[in-house]
């Protein structure tokens, strides 16, 4: 058993779902590659560090590996939809848990506006005028038992009806099972369009 330096840290079990999730390393591949110089487990401990404090890249505490490389598997792992193939693995896993059949056949949208920083371009903020908040705007779908499903996230100033459109054709292409989609009045009309395709 391994000794967990932070409450983020993965658990054995938690790592005995993750593993098998990840790519082959380059070095194991017909092409060949250098070897990986810090264990992968050390890589994830790092992002789950970075999201559960919400820290900046650099400020990784320095028992991790360094900040540019933990960066850099986050990268080609987000690219590659790795990151999204391990969250709807651990979803579905949750579900079976909890006596749900695998894969959601219902999902409820909503959105949020939140602040954005300073630093965020002006080119992917916008002021949405209802909750009077400079920043963006992030869209969810959650299944029946708040499990994420997927997230758009636009400018603050972009509609629901209009961020719709990217929402649910995302989960039509990702989840053609879906069968039932709830969400309030703002989404009402994209939901209409979605129901008859």
């Amino acid at each position: 058993m391994r000794e967990r330096r932070y409450p983020s840290d993965t658990t054995d079990a938690e790592w005995a779902l993750i593993e098998p999730l990840l790519p082959v390393p380059a070095c194991r591949t017909a092409m060949g590659g250098r070897p990986e110089a810090h264990p992968r487990r050390d890589v994830v401990d790092a992002i789950r560090y970075v999201v559960d404090n919400g820290a900046k890249w650099r400020a990784l505490p320095s028992d991790f590996p360094p900040w540019r490389t933990v960066f850099g598997f986050f990268d080609r792992w987000a690219k590659a939809g790795v990151v999204e193939r391990i969250r709807d693995a651990l979803r579905t896993r949750l579900r079976v848990d909890a006596g749900k059949i695998p894969n959601q056949v219902t999902v409820i949208v909503d959105s949020q506006s939140v602040k954005a920083a300073e630093t965020v371009s002006k080119a992917t903020r916008g002021y949405d005028a209802g909750k009077k908040i400079n920043g963006r705007k992030r869209h969810i779908a959650v299944d029946s038992l708040g499990l994420l499903v997927t997230v758009v996230v636009t400018a603050a100033d972009v509609s629901e009806r209009d961020a719709a459109r990217v929402l649910l054709w995302r989960l039509r292409k990702i989840h053609p099972q879906l069968t039932l989609v709830w969400g309030d009045g703002a989404y009402s009309g994209s939901l209409i369009d979605w129901a008859r395709t």
